[in-house]
C-alpha cells in the first residue's frame, strides 16, 4: 500500500524553529518528524511514499534522497505552499490516488499501532481517523458524528455539535481513492478552491455517501503545530522508542534502504 504525506508547508506558527527548514525537517528525538512518520508507515507495510513539498523542497528531497530507496519514495512539488491551502496540495499529488492509500499530515507524528489498527478496521471507501476529548479549541479540525459515520468536518463546528477531532489521517480503499481524485476536481473548479482545505472536500463527500471514522483514543500520536506541541511531540517519540527492540529498528531501516 502507498501513503501521501502533504508536507508543503513551512509551518510559520513554529517560527523561528522554522525560519531556515520546513515543518517537517524539524527534529524530535535525533530524527525529523518525516522520518519518525516513514519508520511508523515501514512497520505497517506501507512500501511505497509520496511526499508533497514546498518550502525549501530541495532540502526534504535531499534528506529523502540519502536515507530511501528512491524507486519506493517520490516528492513532488506543490509551487503554491505559500499563498493556497492544502487543497492544492492533494491536487498535486492526485495522480498517486490511482489505488488503495493512506493520506497523512505532514505534522501528525503517530505510532504504528494506530495505522495497524486502522488496516484491520472493517473496509470503507473512506475512513477518517479521530480521536475524542473533554475539551476543543479553535485550531482543531472538529468531527462531527452519527455513531462512527462522519456528519461534518470542520474548524468551525458549533461546540454542541463536536463529537471528536481528526489526527490528519484518512485511509482510501476499494473505490475511494477513484472517488476522491473526482471530488478534487469538482473542488478545484470552485474560485475559491485556493483558499480551501482539503478536509473541505470529505466534508463535501460526507453528504452524499458513507464516510466512516476510527477513534485512536488510548494510541500515541500528536500534531506539530505550536511550539506548545513539541513536548507532546517528544513525549510521543520517546513511547515509540521504548517500544522498539533494536532488532526492530534494523528491519524498519532494511525496509526502506
Amino acid at each position: 500500500m502507498k501513503a501521501v504525506i502533504l508536507s508543503a508547508g513551512q509551518g510559520k506558527r513554529l517560527l523561528p524553529l522554522t525560519a531556515d527548514n520546513p515543518k517537517c525537517l524539524l527534529n524530535i528525538e535525533g530524527q525529523s518528524i518525516i522520518e519518525w512518520q516513514f519508520g511508523e508507515l515501514a512497520k505497517c507495510g506501507i512500501d511505497r511514499v509520496a511526499v508533497v513539498a514546498g518550502y525549501h523542497a530541495d532540502r526534504v528531497e535531499q534528506l529523502l534522497a540519502r536515507r530511501y530507496d528512491r524507486h519506493r519514495v517520490s516528492v513532488l512539488y506543490n509551487p503554491t505552499y505559500s499563498w493556497a491551502d492544502n487543497l492544492f496540495s492533494c491536487w498535486v499529488a492526485r495522480h498517486e490516488m490511482d489505488a488503495e492509500f493512506v493520506l497523512l499530515n505532514g505534522d501528525t507524528l503517530f505510532e504504528a499501532e494506530v495505522l495497524h489498527r486502522l488496516l484491520d478496521a472493517p473496509v470503507h471507501p473512506l475512513t477518517v481517523v479521530t480521536h475524542k476529548k473533554s475539551y476543543y479549541d479553535a485550531d482543531d479540525m472538529k468531527v462531527s458524528l452519527d455513531g462512527e459515520r462522519l456528519v461534518n468536518i470542520g474548524k468551525k463546528l458549533a461546540p454542541d455539535r463536536v463529537d471528536a477531532e481528526s489526527i490528519g489521517m484518512i485511509l482510501f480503499r476499494e473505490k475511494g481513492p477513484l472517488m476522491f481524485r473526482s471530488a478534487l476536481e469538482n473542488a478545484m473548479g470552485d474560485a475559491s478552491a485556493s483558499k480551501k482545505w482539503y478536509l473541505s472536500v470529505i466534508a463535501q463527500m460526507a453528504r452524499s455517501m458513507p464516510v466512516w471514522t476510527f477513534a485512536a483514543n488510548g494510541l500515541q500520536w500528536c500534531e506539530v503545530d505550536f511550539p506548545a506541541d513539541l513536548k507532546q511531540a517528544h513525549r510521543v517519540v520517546r513511547a515509540i522508542s521504548a517500544s522498539d527492540q533494536s532488532i526492530n529498528r534494523q528491519k524498519v531501516s532494511y525496509a526502506w534502504g
